[in-house]
This record gives C-alpha cells, structure tokens and sequence, in this order.
C-alpha cells in the first residue's frame, strides 16, 4: 500500500499527516515552536527548531500509522509565506527566521511609499506583492540597512522550506507560490525581477533555483534517510504556500468561489486562471500552477489572535477563576444573546497592525460609538462581526478586480463555530458553506504529490475527498443592519489613517514591552 505525507509548516507549529492510497488520514501529529517576539515588531523564529519539527512529525506519524515507511510515495509540503532568513556559503544561518508578522521594515515602507510612490507602484505592479513590511524584499532591506555586517556576509536570502530541503538534500530550491511572495519574482516571466533585487542591492545568484509545485527532489542524504526510515530516493514534492493550498484543500479552485480561512490570522482568496492586479495596490496576485493557475486575495493579520485577547485582556476574571468551562465556547455564547450589530458598536479589529485591505502596519484597533448601555456581551458580539467586517471589506476589493463571486468555502479553526460560520453568512449574504476535511492545507499538498506521480490529472483530484458540506444560509432580516454598520466601519477606518500613525508612534516611543 502506498502513502502519502503532508507537511503544513506553520507560524507556530507544524503539522504531519499521514495518507493512504485514498488520501484518508492515518496518523497525525503537530509539533510546537515559539515565536520570537521580545523586541518591537519582532517576530522571528528559529530556524532549526523549525527543521527538527519537520523531522519528528514525519518520524511520529511513520511510527503512529504503523506502516512500511518504505513504501511512502512522496513527502509534499504546505508552507508559510513571506519568511526570510540569511545564510553563508555553506548553508549555516546568519539570522534567525523573519516571518510574515515581523514589522521592523514598517519604516522602509513608509518610506518609499511616501518618497517614491511610482516604484511602489511598480515593484507591486510588477511582482503582485503590496508594499507593507510582510514582504521579504522589505525586511531585506531593513536588514541591509540595520545589520549590514549580516547582509555583507550573506551568500544566499531563502525562506524555511528552502532551507529544509537544503539541509535534507543540499539544493537550494523554491516553488513559484513561494518564492512569489517574497517580492522578488516577476508575476509575468516568473523569474527573478530586475528592478526589485536593484533596489534592495542583491543579485538572483542569491535566491533559490525556481520550480513549480508539482516538481520533486529526491537524494535525500543519508543521515537522514537512516533517521526518518525513508529511501533516500523518495521523493519529497515541492508542494506550495499554506495560503494557496487553503484554497485548494476546501475544493476553492474556480473564479467564482471564495476560501475564507481564520485561524491566529485569516485570509479571503479566489484562483483564478491569469495574472490579476488592482489598480490600488490593496490584494496579492501570485502564481500556483505556472501558466495556468493563479491566486487572488489578501491576508489579514487580525484574526483568531483577536478573540484570545478578547479572552485573555477583557474577560481575565474568569480566566483568573480557573472555571470548569470553555471560555471560548462561553465567549461565543454571550455573542449569540446580542442581536446582530452589537446594538450599534463597532470594532476594529486592528490589534496587530493590518495588512489587507489597507496595509498599515500602524493601524490600531479601536471600539467605536461605545455608551453606557454597553457590557461586555455586547463588546464580545462586536469584536466577533470586527474581524468579519475587516473580511468582508477584502471581498468588496477583490470583487472590483475578479468581479461576481458566487460561492464562499470556509475553513479554520472558526469554521467549527456556527455563530461565526451564521454572521459570515449575513454579512457577506450569501451561502457559507464548510467542508467536512478541515486540514485542507496538507490535503492539497497530498493532491499535488499525486499530480507530481501522474496518479492525479489537475486540482481538481481534490474535490472527491473533502467529504460533506455544510451549508449556512443567509437570514435577511440581518441585511439592513450590516449593512448601515459595514458603511459605518469602512468609513471610520479611512478618516482614523493619519491618526493611526500617529498613536503607533506614540506606542513606539513610551509603552514599556
């Protein structure tokens, strides 16, 4: 019998899959690693706390699954986007791991946005990547600029799988959903772009070998095929971004339907079948399959992390008590006795800055048209709708660029709450609909193992086995409501840009972190 393993490596953990020949789940384990955040804007990770979870995840579910790890056809990889990391000529690390969350280029980017708006223009025109300091080609210029000492003895800039697959086969290899979020790849020739490795002063001789997801490497070195029990001639997969492979594992593979997915962060996305950009800067465009596939959307940083605030600043007292009760669950069920639209609050939702819709990593989050009438249930209603608000308002910017969008697939961890599942429903009025596989990421990744061994034709191998689906209806009565409030919400998020910065910079300068 043949197998398959998924490898979803995420912010804070990874996680290992293991798949039969019918792509059902047979083992699964999840390792944890911190991140890094003691500094301003900092978030970093270490990179072979990253690597030794790669390796125990595929030992634990070889061991769990009770299978001949011999006859693993492929090992295929969900990833991260926008890491970065520094090494030397012989593959050692320089830094540690810049991931998607660390902000300290936020000053880079205002920057050149506000000296040089047409190269912003046409770095994001040409490579699909907006100007915010997510994006590796800006946190490589904060570090040339911050570390040149670093940035002098740098011989290669990749981000974690690279570096993975470097220490499990000594290539320096990147898949094109990859490497296209780092700000570097041209979105027409997929290749190395000119301009942008000019201004930050590097050249493509220091980036990886380009190659599409579908591809594989094999001639795993021998530590390594004796530690993991694998041939050393199987072949590990390539695989894509986690944020693409989201869209792919909930069957969200046509221009017509959205994947909604909220976990720590949430993102809104739609594959499409050519190269898309918007005139205002405010959604990504990047390749999956090369010349035939493309991804729309826009990552949010305010998510999930919002509702454990909200748990962990708001409601401290109870967590305090220590009750016997899930405060998760406890939290959704004072939302649900509150009327859509919080009787008149609004959140937004802006704790950690914002990428999409408006890429201000300054933006902060705030309660808005708060009155004594106001508790706690209402202020916990109006955060939840906050983050759907923020997603929904993504959707208006893609629709303007993708246009009609009929169908919304949800996944993550909010997708198990009805609640959330009902407002998305309302807001967006429309069908939200839930599939029954909720590990989408290395689902996906398995998919494109088989299309890698011809035992699959295209994605959409991946729709006989995402199981049921589960449909929330819209309930009109919501609409008027939402409606006046998500009018309200863009508007007062537009007129708070200036003071936005103004009250980070104040953060900046007195908060005691």
């Amino acid at each position: 019998m043949h197998t398959y393993i998924g490898v979803d490596i995420g912010t804070t953990s990874t996680k290992t899959l293991l798949y039969d020949d019918n792509v059902n789940i047979m083992a699964s384990t999840t390792d944890f690693y911190p991140l890094l955040n003691n500094l301003p804007d900092m978030a970093e990770e270490r990179p072979d706390e990253i690597f030794n979870a790669v390796l125990s995840g595929i030992k634990t579910v070889l061991n769990e699954g009770k299978v001949d790890s011999k006859g693993v056809a492929a090992v295929s990889f969900s990833v991260q986007q926008h890491s970065l990391m520094a090494v030397d000529g012989d593959g050692n690390p320089l830094t540690n791991l810049l991931t998607w969350a660390d902000n300290r280029s936020e000053k880079i980017v205002s920057n050149l946005k506000r000296d040089n708006p047409a190269l912003a223009k046409e770095l994001y025109t040409r490579t699909g990547v907006p100007t915010h300091p997510m994006a590796p080609i800006f946190k490589l210029k904060w570090l040339k600029e911050a570390s040149p000492e670093i940035f002098k003895a740098a011989k290669y800039w990749v981000g974690i799988k690279e570096y993975i697959l470097f220490r499990l086969f000594g290539e320096w290899i990147s898949d094109y959903s990859v490497s296209s979020s780092t700000g570097f790849l041209n979105l027409k020739n997929l290749d190395w772009d000119p301009i942008a490795l000019n201004w930050v002063g590097i050249t493509k001789e220091q980036l990886p070998r380009l190659t599409s997801s579908t591809d594989s490497i094999t001639g795993l070195k021998p530590e390594f095929a004796s530690e993991l029990g694998l041939d050393s001639q199987t072949p590990f997969v390539l695989g894509a971004s986690d944020g693409a492979l989201s869209n792919v594992g909930v069957g969200a593979i046509t221009d017509d339907t959205l994947a909604v997915s909220i976990g720590t962060s949430a993102a809104i996305r739609s594959i499409v079948d050519h190269p898309l950009i918007d005139e205002k800067g405010r959604v990504y465009c990047y390749p999956l399959i090369p010349n035939k596939k493309w991804i729309i959307g826009g990552p949010i940083n305010n998510g999930g992390v919002i509702f454990r605030w909200l748990r962990d600043r708001i409601f401290d007292d109870l967590k305090e008590k220590n009750l016997d009760i899930d405060l998760y669950d406890y939290l959704t069920g004072l939302a649900g006795d509150v009327p859509a639209g919080a009787n008149g609050l609004i959140f937004l939702p802006y704790l950690e800055g914002e990428r999409a819709p408006i890429w201000d990593a300054n933006a902060r989050g705030s309660f808005f048209g708060l009155n004594e009438s106001h508790s706690r249930k209402e202020m916990t209603r109006a955060v939840l709708e906050g983050i759907i608000y923020n997603i929904y308002s993504v959707m208006l910017s893609m629709r303007e660029v993708t246009g009609n969008i009929d169908n919304i697939m949800a996944t993550g961890g909010f997708a198990r709450s009805e609640l959330w599942c009902q407002m998305m429903a309302d807001i967006f009025e429309a069908n939200v609909k839930v599939p029954e596989a909720f590990e989408s990421g290395t689902l996906a990744a398995v998919i494109l193992a088989k299309i890698s061994l011809g035992e699959a034709e295209d994605l959409s191998e991946v729709k006989k086995h995402i199981g049921a689906v589960k449909t929330y209806a819209p309930n009109p009565d919501s609409f008027p409501r939402y409606r006046e409030l998500m009018d309200i919400f863009i508007s007062v998020t537009r007129n708070l840009s200036d003071d936005f910065q103004s009250i980070s910079d104040y953060q900046r300068k007195y908060q005691n972190l």
